[in-house]
């Protein structure tokens, strides 16, 4: 199915989406320093607020809440945003630019779906928008990364190495928590923000796939420390090389610093270097 849909859309996809999408978060702060300086509330026009959409036709809220930075501290902001960046991009090369799109975009409309349904039920009551944040999208790419690459270390304070995949679970805890103690218009929020990740992983192989490639170069990475170690053991098997280049025809075993992954996007089992895995044409 995703790969009919990529066929038939994938022309559409917007390359690098995270770099817009961390523009936004840059254009937000701007907004809240000039809220600051001028003490008129920019912020408050950028909510997603279903009761000013629909009685008022401020339709840019379905956009710019995307834009308002769920972190004020300028420090922890551009902390996040480099490190949400780095995950942005190694997901994008990782699944292909049309999948990392419907991965976003499915759960920014997952989470205003929410927030129309919250507001059919409580009415315009309540402050909707205030519940509803970009903070629960990020933790989707999050969630995805460590479940794409759960045995890959990050310094946390920039002096702990941990790996992502407790990192992953520590986070699950702490949503369940907010989960817990919030009142039915944040669990809505959180269920809404996280739909995508729930979706994507359940109704598609990506999740297997990825999983199973990266053991696959921790396996390639094994291999060639020990090859670089015992070059006896290198010599005994130039026969039979474990991986080979579709393109290019390198192996293992000529150039044992490459690593090679398969194409999941290609019909049949076509494995790649490191330097034709994104630039190959796809075989159908």
């Amino acid at each position: 199915m995703w790969n009919k849909l990529e066929r038939k859309l994938g022309k559409f996809a917007i390359p690098h989406l995270i770099n817009y999408l961390i523009g936004g978060y840059v254009i937000g702060y701007l907004l809240a320093f000039g809220t600051r300086a001028t003490d008129f509330n920019f912020l408050q026009y950028m909510t997603l607020e279903p009761y000013y959409i629909i009685h008022e036709f401020q339709f840019w809220r379905i956009i710019t809440w995307v834009m308002i930075p769920p972190q004020q501290n300028i420090l922890f902001a551009a902390i996040m945003m480099l490190f949400y960046w780095q995950l942005g991009n190694v997901l994008e090369q990782t699944w292909g630019t049309f999948k990392f799109n419907v991965y976003i975009f499915t759960g920014i409309i997952f989470t205003v779906i929410g927030a129309f349904i919250l507001y059919a039920f409580v009415g315009p009551l309540y402050a909707i928008g205030s519940m509803f944040s970009t903070y629960y999208i990020n933790m989707s790419i999050f969630l995805a990364f460590a479940l794409c690459y759960p045995d890959m270390q990050v310094l946390l304070y920039f002096i702990v190495p941990v790996r992502m995949k407790w990192l992953a679970i520590i986070y699950a805890v702490l949503i369940l928590l907010d989960f817990v103690q919030v009142g039915w218009g944040g669990k809505v929020a959180i269920i809404a923000s996280l739909l995508n990740f729930i979706v994507f992983f359940i109704s598609t192989k990506s999740f297997k796939d990825t999983r199973s490639q990266f053991r696959a170069r921790s396996q390639q990475r094994t291999r060639n420390t020990n090859n670089s170690q015992n070059q006896g053991f290198a010599s005994s098997n130039q026969a039979k090389p474990r991986h080979k280049c579709a393109i290019c025809g390198r192996t293992d075993i000529t150039h044992p610093d490459l690593e090679f992954r398969y194409c999941s996007k290609c019909s049949g089992a076509y494995e790649y270097c490191q330097d034709h895995l994104f630039t190959h044409t796809h075989v159908q």
